[in-house]
């Protein structure tokens, strides 16, 4: 029996799929498991029992990453589970921003006591006057699920769309529409384009990556869109851009009081995944990520562990190592099971960066003291018995 925690609420038709081996528990020291969305882990005393974390959704920014790697807590997230509800406040916030319906609202609630509303709204619709999307150049920076859902829309909406992603995998290339022009270097897109939107994560070499130097490349009047994080945008820099009219306005979905009511600042309250669909397909991604993992030990779309899977074991037992990522370590699991007459059927050894997961399906069930063996191996983080 597994026993799983919630930090936020999940969505009811993901904790569904959770069968009779599962069991809901309200003490977060004795989850094997725990579901979170947004709730910050990163103060949080890690349970010694715990294996996994599903966060429904994309960013992991609340979780500790190394700390849960070190411990061999395997972490997952939903990549694509909310794609589509996010491309599509994308297209709103590219509207919102291209004609000032933000603007002309406001006008209309600012006069809706004036009994001639009707005819002064003749007079004024020209202040909030826009252009359209049809023959504008979209810049796609970062193909991913979502990026790859924006081109395709942007191209049926009749827009010239630029996309850069050098690490772009081959299911999104099938994905993408073959009139994409698919540019080699960010500065063709800064160049080139009338609107760009960011869809990349943020790590070291992403942090800040629209800044003073980055805006200087592009047109003047340019529109920015961030649906990403907010620390992709040096914000001060952009507010800067709006003063001078080289940005002609910037859409966020991540409010701050940096931008929050300023002049040419489209600030939207974090709505990209806010939808049933989007939260229903995360919390059934995370829920089926963390079951194949408790029971097969299977790894699919961990963010500190390689991917890694051996279906079901049909043999006597499987064992999973959590471990540095160093020479010599295989040799020593092996010799390990070959001492003990234990004899080894498959295996798979995958690492990412400093760590490593290896997994060997075994013709004898494993014994305590061979576990025991394995921990004792100096860069092993975490031996557990899968089967």
């Amino acid at each position: 029996m597994f026993r799983y925690h919630c930090l936020n609420p999940i969505a009811a038709v993901g904790l569904d799929r959770f069968t009779e081996d599962y069991t809901r528990t309200e003490e977060i020291g004795e989850a094997e498991g725990i579901l979170v969305r947004s709730a910050s882990m990163h103060e949080m005393e890690l349970p010694e029992n715990l294996l996994a974390v599903a966060r429904a959704g994309a960013g992991v920014n609340n979780i500790p990453l190394d700390k849960c790697a070190q411990k061999g807590i395997v972490v997952f997230n939903t990549p694509g589970a909310n794609a589509n509800g996010v491309k599509e406040l994308v297209i709103a916030g590219m509207l919102l921003a291209s004609r000032d319906i933000v603007g002309g609202i406001n006008w209309v609630e600012a006069n809706r006591a004036d009994e001639n509303i009707a005819k002064a709204a003749e007079k004024e619709k020209k202040r909030f006057a826009g252009t359209e999307l049809q023959d504008k150049k979209l810049g796609i920076i970062g193909l991913g699920a979502i990026g790859v859902k924006v081109a395709n829309v942007a191209r049926h909406m009749g827009m010239e769309v630029y996309g850069y992603d050098p690490y772009v995998s081959v299911d999104a290339a099938w994905n993408l529409s073959r009139d994409v022009k698919h540019v080699l270097n960010v500065e063709e897109i800064y160049a080139n384009c009338d609107m760009i939107t960011i869809h990349v994560p943020l790590l070291d070499s992403t942090r800040g990556m629209i800044d003073q130097k980055a805006l200087a490349q592009m047109k003047d009047g340019v529109i920015l869109l961030n649906f990403a994080r907010d620390l992709l945008v040096n914000e001060e820099d952009v507010l800067a851009g709006i003063g001078s009219g080289k940005v002609r306005r910037y859409v966020t979905d991540f409010p701050n009081t940096t931008t929050a009511g300023k002049e040419g600042c489209i600030v939207i309250p974090h709505l990209g995944a806010s939808t049933e669909e989007s939260e229903d397909n995360c919390a059934k991604m995370a829920v089926d990520e963390m079951m194949n993992y408790l029971e097969n030990g299977n790894i699919i779309n961990s963010v500190n562990y390689p991917g890694c899977d051996m279906g079901v074991c049909s043999q006597a037992g499987r064992v999973a190592i959590f471990h540095r990522n160093i020479t010599n370590m295989i040799s020593q699991f092996t010799a390990c099971f070959g001492d003990g007459g234990i004899n080894i059927s498959d295996m798979t050894n995958k690492s990412r960066g400093e760590v490593a997961y290896t997994m060997m399906d075994l013709e004898s069930p494993v014994t305590p003291e061979m576990v025991e063996r394995l921990r004792a191996i100096d860069g092993v983080f975490r031996v557990r018995v899968v089967k």
